[in-house]
């Protein structure tokens, strides 16, 4: 036993271990400066916050350094189990949990609470690694993901919809970026781009009216939007210049007549739109056959489903998602100007990080900070606490920290020598940058309010405990890939 630990510990990468410690402890200085005020007893007082995040933070390295002597075998054999009964809590969570803002997420053991969510990623992680990881599997056609999708869908479906947590589901979506380094499609992530861009310019642009005929600019320019982007896949993928020509000229000839047809009668270009659409499509389709090409059947799935998609989008918007989500959304597209209500936090968490200019006003110095103006600070919009006090040369080292330790993980996942440990790792660093990528983007005004914690950094028992078990497995698998190179 003592020569297997040994060689666990000689295994162990410390660089990810060491920027870990650097990162969370960083984040609990800056916990203490969130909520610090005059009055404030020690950052040791276990009474506030910043206390209660250090036992959080020692009873993580005490859970992590458990994770690292368990056998590494049984992350592989128990990786259904434990997914399925995550699943099982996950659905249970939201017929115990208090209302909290309008989610039910959060379950109370005695006296901590927890969100079963922030530890449904890592478990979730294990299931996609185990599945991926059989024999002979390979991304080859869209059935081959059909399970992967359904492990990640499932989670999704019971946050989103029966615990209300739209941040905390968007989370796995991150794992199409594994599923992306396994083999699936570029067509699918292009989809994923071209979808997000085709919604806010429906959502953006739907309401206002065309100065002729009947229709409104949102779908005019999602309806072109699609055509062009045909065009593109034609001309720089598929390399055949002809077709992508006559399928532009198609459109402009079908807009070109509707025009021409408004002079006379009034001509509804929602409906133009959907009409230019399906030419191309079956344009597409009858290419397809004829030239015998997969490619371009999967142009043609792109066009129906964006077209399904652009048609269902104000439906979504206005009946599928909450209020105060539809209201952030707006204000950061810029259809409604809310600084007092919707857009107070991302204005105020601005006004922090921008008084803080280069070098910041030092430690517990804030006054952003200190006068409470901006909340959820120790949270969700930490990272402002970060800009004020630190400045412009502490959130941009706290940044290529989180790069570095991005890189690494990604280093680590390219010398696994089984599959099963190699996606478990792309697994890690894929959550880690969207969380990342999420968290500064909305702090910053750049990406929608959705409430997901800055990792290893924000307050919170929940999420320290569930990013450390994450890291953890990682960092045993890949001291088991050290031992089985010396035996």
């Amino acid at each position: 036993m003592v020569t297997k630990n040994r060689s666990i510990i000689s295994g162990i990468d410390w660089w990810t271990i060491i920027m870990f410690l650097v990162i969370a402890i960083f984040g609990w200085m800056n916990i203490y400066g969130s909520s610090y005020n005059y009055d404030q007893t020690s950052i040791w007082d276990f009474s506030n916050r910043a206390g209660k995040q250090l036992v959080w933070l020692i009873t993580a390295i005490v859970m992590g350094g458990v994770i690292l002597m368990i056998e590494e075998k049984a992350y592989d054999v128990l990786a259904y189990v434990l997914y399925g009964g995550m699943m099982v809590l996950l659905i249970i969570t939201p017929l115990v949990a208090r209302d909290i803002k309008g989610s039910y997420s959060w379950i109370n053991i005695g006296p901590i609470s927890l969100q079963p969510a922030e530890f449904a990623k890592c478990f979730t992680a294990l299931a996609i690694a185990k599945y991926m990881s059989q024999y002979g599997y390979q991304i080859k056609t869209i059935k081959d993901l059909i399970v992967p999708l359904l492990l990640i869908g499932l989670p999704i479906g019971i946050i989103m919809f029966a615990q209300r947590e739209t941040g905390s589901a968007l989370v796995f979506l991150s794992f199409l970026l594994v599923f992306y380094r396994k083999g699936m499609s570029g067509y699918i992530l292009s989809w994923g781009m071209a979808s997000i861009l085709l919604f806010i310019i429906v959502i953006r642009f739907g309401d206002i009216v065309l100065p002729w005929g009947i229709g409104n600019w949102g779908s005019l320019a999602s309806a072109i939007s699609i055509n062009l982007i045909v065009f593109g896949l034609m001309l720089l993928r598929e390399k055949d210049f002809w077709n992508a020509l006559i399928i532009i000229g198609a459109t402009i000839l079908c807009y070109g007549i509707a025009l021409l047809i408004n002079i006379w009668i009034t001509v509804d270009f929602n409906l133009v739109g959907i009409i230019s659409l399906s030419i191309s499509t079956l344009y597409l389709i009858v290419l397809a056959i004829i030239q015998r090409k997969k490619s371009i059947g999967w142009i043609a799935t792109f066009v129906i489903i964006s077209t399904v998609l652009c048609q269902g989008c104000d439906y979504a918007f206005h009946n599928i998602l909450q209020p105060h989500q539809r209201i952030r959304i707006e204000v950061l597209l810029g259809m409604k100007d809310d600084p007092h209500g919707a857009g107070y936090n991302v204005n105020q968490s601005l006004i922090a990080i921008g008084s803080g200019q280069a070098t910041g006003k030092g430690f517990l110095q804030g006054t952003q900070t200190k006068l409470k103006f901006v909340p959820e600070q120790d949270t969700d919009f930490i990272f402002c606490t970060v800009g004020e006090e630190w400045g412009f040369v502490g959130s941009a080292g706290l940044l290529l920290l989180y790069l570095a330790l991005i890189l690494r993980i990604i280093y680590i996942a390219e010398r696994q020598r089984d599959t099963f440990s190699r996606i478990y790792a792309y697994s890690v660093a894929s959550i880690l940058l969207f969380h990342v990528t999420i968290n500064i983007g909305m702090v910053l005004g750049l990406l929608p309010v959705i409430g997901i914690p800055l990792p290893f950094f924000s307050y919170g028992g929940s999420s320290l405990w569930g990013f450390t078990i994450l890291l953890a497995i990682m960092l045993r698998l890949d001291a088991a890939r050290v031992n089985k190179m010396q035996g």
